[in-house]
């Protein structure tokens, strides 16, 4: 129970960013595609920072076998929900915003911080694994649909900033200690520069109609209860858990990465692909209020199967 308790606080935090995100748009500050520029620098800049830090830990046995579990787990997950979301889509009649909303999680500016306020900072390393995984998917799959492109550029999937973080890694490379302490201090700003874009989407539409937008909640039951209960199923009969002493709780921080809220990546790339970034700021909006109660409803659930 304390654990859920955290989240909502956490979750409301986020909220209230965009809360700020949406003020200042409203009050004439800023307008709500100068939130591009920002959503360019989350993208590129402070993302590639935080996947890079949290690999920055001393080599041992132990994180190789967490990470082997973090790593199974988090394929495991991405590439078997990924058929049944797009089923679901054709099923459905969705558009590509909506699936790509199903099916991306808030597995980076949300997890992270919570991860490392609930559970520890040695933590990080983990919840950072399904980021890292789910940035590849980004880059490859969510990329051509939102983006309408062809072809995928193989350079940037194979020597993207995962691939280095985790090469680093096992080559036992350490950056100096003027680096680290850059890339986490840049890091930081992950959860409050993306709660901001979110905010001033949001600013610059009607709120009414984000509120009374039916098939959005629609989506956002899908994001939050029916995709994480598919994930709960397919870690419970994987038999993961046993795999490691500490498997319940490597588990929980992938299982944390998959009840999110709707990715924010998905507005950002919307945005810098010209496709449709309010309707996707309207789902992410949603999701993030409803998770603050579900997040937590879902963890218990999770305590209780697992």
């Amino acid at each position: 129970m304390e654990l859920s308790i955290l989240l909502m606080e956490q979750i409301a935090k986020l909220f209230i960013m965009i809360f700020m995100g949406y003020a200042v748009v409203k009050m004439g500050l800023l307008k709500d595609e100068d939130s591009k520029v920002l959503s360019t620098l989350v993208l590129y800049l402070i993302v590639p920072c935080v996947i890079l830090n949290a690999f920055q830990v001393d080599y041992t046995p132990e994180k190789v076998s967490g990470l082997e579990l973090a790593c199974i787990a988090s394929l495991l997950l991405l590439f078997i929900l990924l058929p049944i979301v797009n089923l679901i889509g054709k099923v459905l009649h969705l558009n590509e915003v909506e699936t790509m909303s199903i099916y991306y999680s808030n597995s980076g500016n949300l997890i992270v911080p919570l991860v490392a306020f609930m559970l520890g900072d040695k933590w990080v390393f983990y919840a950072c694994v399904f980021m890292g995984l789910q940035t590849i998917f980004f880059w490859t799959h969510c990329k051509k649909v939102l983006s309408h492109e062809k072809g995928f550029n193989l350079k940037k999937i194979f020597f993207n900033i995962n691939i280095i973080a985790i090469t680093l890694f096992f080559a036992k490379i350490r950056l100096p200690e003027i680096i680290t302490g850059t890339l986490s201090s840049v890091g930081a700003m992950i959860g409050p520069a993306s709660m901001f874009v979110i905010g001033m989407l949001i600013g610059g539409m009607d709120l009414k109609k984000v509120l009374t937008n039916k098939k959005a909640y629609f989506i956002s039951f899908m994001r939050l209860i029916v995709i994480p209960l598919i994930a709960l199923f397919i870690l419970k009969v994987s038999g993961l858990v046993g795999w490691n002493k500490e498997g319940e709780e490597i588990l929980l921080i992938v299982f944390m990465a998959v009840i999110s809220p709707v990715a924010s990546t998905v507005t950002q790339m919307c945005q810098v692909y010209d496709n449709d970034s309010r309707y996707a700021s309207t789902i992410s909006v949603l999701t993030t209020l409803g998770a603050i109660g579900t997040m937590p409803l879902m963890v218990l659930v999770f305590q209780m199967v697992m």
